[in-house]
């Protein structure tokens, strides 16, 4: 599955502050005028900055994929219903089952289908996450503002203060842009990526340190969303792939990963294909590859749209993801 790159999505968005946030240091300063508990911070365009890591994005992101994956279908496998979409618990799941009698490796198609949804998107210790997340630098240094405030953990028993007072920083203003990146995913999985990112919009989950405290909580804005299909290349406004003379569709339709593997071993759904989108597919940069590319809010969110209408037949249908 990772030796071919078939489909690959970008998502450039902002994520602003609704409220105060804090994605903490690992560790803490000898400086004690600085607060007990700092935001990250990193050189970024050559000067100190603060900025929200990657991996807890990401943390954050496949965390809430895994509750939306339970809610609306399993805990664990089902033999009954085995294409039911279902989500594990990452930290406790031993995952024996991606491995044979003899306590090996099973072969890799074998071992992505044994896998779980959420797995299969974002990895596990047998496969590679096919998501990756840049971390989310401030748009405008000096629209960032931090301010200090103080806080107590309250011992639940006695009701009196088992730790602090200590004070801790936290972000109130600014814009930070990140991109998501999804290679051969199937439209399915896009739209879950969509209900996530909507669902954080909305405030059901937030970023960092204290969200049960009202920290954490950011809106989202979509700046584009960019598909390539590289081994493609459009002629009289249908799409092609280089290792075939048959049409795969019209320019304007989105194509998930099992559209262009002919063995697929993996398992990928077919058909996985999204007609009549807003967006026509162009030349990508050097003439070699095709793409689509979606911008503002109101465009990526009729791709998302789209999407989570495979991520719909997929519940309803049961068909493999």
């Amino acid at each position: 599955m990772h030796k071919k790159l078939v489909n690959h999505c970008t998502i450039d968005l902002t994520l602003i502050p609704d409220g105060p946030i804090l994605i903490k240091s690992g560790r803490q300063g000898a400086d004690p005028t600085k607060p007990d508990m700092e935001f990250v911070e990193t050189y970024y365009r050559g000067k100190r900055s603060i900025y929200l890591p990657g991996s807890s994005l990401k943390g954050a992101i496949r965390a809430h994929a895994e509750r939306i994956v339970r809610t609306v279908g399993k805990e664990r496998f089902d033999s009954t219903h085995p294409n039911v979409p279902w989500a594990n618990n990452p930290l406790k799941d031993e995952h024996k089952y991606l491995k044979d009698r003899e306590n090996k490796p099973l072969p890799a198609p074998d071992i992505y289908k044994k896998s779980c949804f959420t797995d299969q998107m974002f990895g596990n210790t047998s496969i590679a996450s096919r998501i990756r997340i840049e971390d989310a630098y401030p748009v405008d240094t000096k629209q960032v503002k931090l301010e200090e405030r103080n806080g107590v953990a309250i011992d639940r028993v006695f009701g009196s203060v088992a730790v602090g007072p200590f004070d801790y920083q936290v972000c109130t203003s600014g814009e930070f842009c990140t991109k998501i990146h999804f290679k051969n995913f199937t439209l399915a999985q896009l739209g879950l990526i969509g209900l996530v990112l909507r669902d954080l919009n909305e405030g059901w989950f937030g970023l960092g340190f204290a969200k049960s405290r009202g920290l954490g909580t950011v809106r989202v804005k979509y700046n584009s969303a960019v598909i390539q299909y590289p081994g493609c290349e459009v002629r009289d406004k249908q799409i092609y792939s280089f290792a075939s003379q048959q049409p795969l569709c019209s320019h304007t339709t989105i194509l998930g990963v099992g559209e262009f593997l002919i063995d697929n071993e993996y398992g990928f759904p077919k058909p996985d294909k999204q007609e009549n989108t807003l967006v026509a597919a162009q030349p990508m940069e050097l003439g070699f590859g095709i793409q689509q590319t979606w911008t503002g809010e109101e465009q990526v969110n009729d791709l998302f749209g789209r999407t989570v209408q495979s991520w719909s037949q997929l519940l309803r249908g049961g068909k493999a993801a």
